[in-house]
């Protein structure tokens, strides 16, 4: 632990105090003493009340519990919903009404496309995810098995070349068609008077079967550089260079087509982020410090050259009529704070107690991003992420409308603070607790002037819906979840609800991750579900899969699609409701052993780079090998999986504890070629991140909600105290 500075009647560690003074408040328009009287004020008014929500999880829950053991047997669900009422876990609804944030960005309310989230406690990641606003699809087409094949290795290939060629223009057929022609019959391509002329190998000259998706262009009329065309708010980008190697292969002397890609990123401080002290904290805060300045940047070695990688500069064309214009180069930034659950010993309370982490985010986060669109009548920002003047900060893991305006009384507070604008700071709801699920319609009325988003995941809700139901028998298997009713209709719901109150136009609805990286060609053929179920957004890993997956809203226009179920009938409360118990488990040992193996496979494998690397999100391999995207919310749903298994006795704790043995040679292998990572099977007993890891399904039941944070943080603090 760092050293303490008293100040305010806070504690506050060294690393982060020098931090916020040095760094933080310099030019925010906040002065020291009101940022650290106001954050004392607020921490010792609020710690309190958050507090008591969460005891009020905890009471709840137990009422839950007791109300399992004494009605055993399939769940009647009128007398299970008149009981959730009764406790106060299901609140009826209240009278119509529509969200109404001003100052939202277009990128959120009005344009559908692909969304980010990355730990911003990687600089290098949240460069990359911010700079993703823009992607090639020849790289993605190229280098991934998009087209159904990887490419070979070794140099260029040519006849892959011409593949991704080939295959693009079959997509700008589709996006932005011409008239009575093909794109691969093009031999010229220039502008004429304000629109685009195409000239056929024919010599014929012809234009876009919609001349209005015609946007702009680079260089000059008669042999431009570069060519803007737009399919459903989206942008494209067709790059054309005869001379290049990939520009001499085409007739057009189309070189690459540029997409508009993540519209948006989540800068994840929380599930995918290891962040347990003050340095970890003040390495998260000073990356988002830095895109907030715009001068974040990172050196990485490339192909024998060290590069140095900071944020895209905007875009600049000509328009139709040759006016000046540009586009932003980056995404759109949201910041996602950590939940109510936590606390953090960078500061301690007058009572020496920690310091709820999201209260902390909450300040320290928005301080931060005051330097983008300046404190009013004080400072003047760069609106260069928010142009509209808003900050959008990612509320996870609420339970219920109770903690959402608990998060908007926060958030009001902060504002004050600061002498901001009231509701400058825009909310989004993460629907991935059940309690949020079942009384959306109510959370996203506590938080109406503020709501920007709001999304479903599959993973923490499916882990939330385990651990809430943990007394009502033995869960399904984990791959079998996805199609059982409650998930098709927490998934439709979420978008019913949504648009009852009238996001549409004002605010994300958003999906979950694709979770598999390196599987492109699945994505492309799976994920169009995700606009076509009525999203404006939905998560993807990479950047090169948020290329791919805009091509799915070139495919659907999700404006006009939410605007014709708008009047569908909502999904059904009782089928959310129904809860994901096995009728009658009779499954064979081996297909225990195999579910057991699958799910503690992932979890030793996220935890060892968590507790030993301070890694929170990564790709780590799946049991066969396949490469997943991992935080926090896929280790919930396997931890609490397996302790509900062992709690309901379908294995055995030593049959659990072999299968850990026995898995932990596995990872051992698939991390045999890393010369930083330290074994866990050589010596079980004293591996920290094995023992934390066991500890996340052997007391998974006593975890508040199932989460693992608790038990990770503890093992990491260890982990780095027995290091140093």
């Amino acid at each position: 632990m760092s050293e303490m500075i008293s100040i305010a009647n806070l504690k506050v560690a060294s690393s982060l105090f020098q931090f916020i003074e040095n760094e933080a408040l310099p030019d925010s328009g906040v002065s020291p003493t009101t940022f650290w009287e106001n954050l004392s004020q607020i921490l010792h008014d609020m710690t309190p009340r958050n507090e008591e929500l969460l005891a009020k999880r905890e009471e709840l829950q137990a009422k839950i519990d007791v109300w399992h053991k004494e009605n055993s047997g399939p769940v009647d669900l009128e007398t299970y919903k008149a009981f959730l009422t009764e406790i106060g876990y299901l609140i009826p609804e209240g009278e119509k009404f529509e969200i109404s944030p001003e100052n939202v960005d277009p990128e959120i309310a009005v344009i559908a496309g692909p969304q980010l989230v990355v730990p911003v406690m990687n600089a290098r990641y949240a460069l990359n995810a911010a700079n993703a606003r823009w992607g090639s699809l020849y790289d993605a087409l190229y280098g991934t098995d998009a087209m159904g094949s990887l490419p070979s290795s070794g140099g260029f290939n040519s006849v892959r070349g011409a593949e991704v060629i080939a295959f693009a223009k079959s997509k700008l057929d589709e996006a932005v068609p011409l008239d009575q022609a093909k794109w691969a019959d093009v031999k010229d391509i220039s502008v004429f008077g304000s629109s685009l002329a195409v000239i056929l190998e024919n010599d014929d000259i012809i234009g876009l079967l919609n001349p209005m998706q015609f946007i702009g262009y680079v260089g000059e009329t008669e042999s431009p550089d570069k060519v803007l065309l737009s399919k459903n708010g989206l942008h494209l980008e067709i790059v054309l260079d005869r001379e290049s190697r990939i520009g001499k292969m085409d007739r057009a002397g189309i070189s690459d087509i540029n997409m508009e890609s993540a519209l948006t990123t989540i800068m994840d401080c929380e599930d995918s982020v290891a962040a347990v002290d003050a340095d970890d904290k003040v390495t998260v805060y000073r990356n988002w410090l830095g895109l907030m300045l715009g001068n974040l940047n990172t050196k990485l070695e490339k192909a024998g050259k060290v590069i140095t990688r900071s944020l895209n500069a905007d875009r600049k064309y000509l328009d139709a009529q040759g006016e000046e214009f540009s586009l932003s180069g980056r995404s759109l930034m949201l910041v996602r704070n950590v939940g109510h659950l936590m606390t953090n010993p960078a500061v301690q309370l007058e009572n020496g107690r920690e310091a709820p982490e999201g209260i902390l985010d909450a300040m320290i986060t928005v301080l931060i991003a005051l330097h983008d669109i300046g404190l009013s009548g004080v400072t003047s920002g760069r609106n260069a992420n928010s142009r509209e003047g808003s900050i959008y900060v990612v509320k996870p893991k609420m339970h219920g409308p109770e903690e959402v305006s608990f998060a908007d009384e926060l958030f009001t507070k902060v504002e004050a603070a600061y002498g901001m604008e009231p509701n400058t700071i825009k909310m989004g709801i993460m629907d991935e607790e059940r309690r949020t699920t079942v009384n959306l319609k109510e959370c996203i009325r506590a938080a109406k002037k503020r709501v920007c988003f709001i999304n479903t995941g599959f993973l923490d809700r499916t882990g939330d819906e385990i651990h809430t139901s943990m007394e009502a028998g033995p869960m399904v298997r984990k791959g079998d979840m996805k199609s059982t009713a409650w998930i098709n209709a927490y998934e439709d719901w979420n978008v019913d609800i949504g648009l009852e109150c009238s996001l549409r136009g004002q605010a994300q609805i958003g999906k979950g991750m694709w979770a598999m990286p390196d599987l492109m060609e699945a994505m492309l053929q799976q994920k169009a579900s995700h606009p076509k179920a009525g999203a404006n957004t939905a998560w993807v890993p990479s950047p090169t899969a948020a290329t791919l997956h805009a091509l799915h809203y070139h495919q659907v226009n999700v404006p006009n699609l939410q605007e014709s179920l708008e009047n569908r009938e909502r999904a059904g409360l009782d089928a959310i409701l129904t809860i994901p118990v096995a009728d009658s488990p009779n499954w064979s040992p081996s297909e225990i052993q195999e579910e057991l193996e699958n799910n503690i496979q992932g979890i030793l494998g996220y935890v060892v780079r968590w507790i030993d690397n301070g890694v929170g999100c990564s790709k780590v391999p799946d049991i066969n090998n396949v490469g997943l995207m991992e935080d926090r919310a896929t280790l919930r749903i396997s931890s609490q999986h397996v302790a509900n298994w062992l709690y309901h006795g379908i294995c055995t704790k030593e049959q659990v504890l072999k299968v850990f043995e026995k898995m932990a040679k596995v990872v051992d292998e698939q991390n045999s070629s890393d010369a930083s990572y330290r074994p866990m099977s050589l010596n079980l007993e004293k591996s920290i991140a094995y023992q934390a890891a066991c500890d996340l399904v052997l007391k998974g039941r006593e975890q508040p909600s199932g989460y693992t944070e608790p038990l990770l943080h503890s093992y990491r603090l260890l982990f780095k105290k027995d290091i140093h």
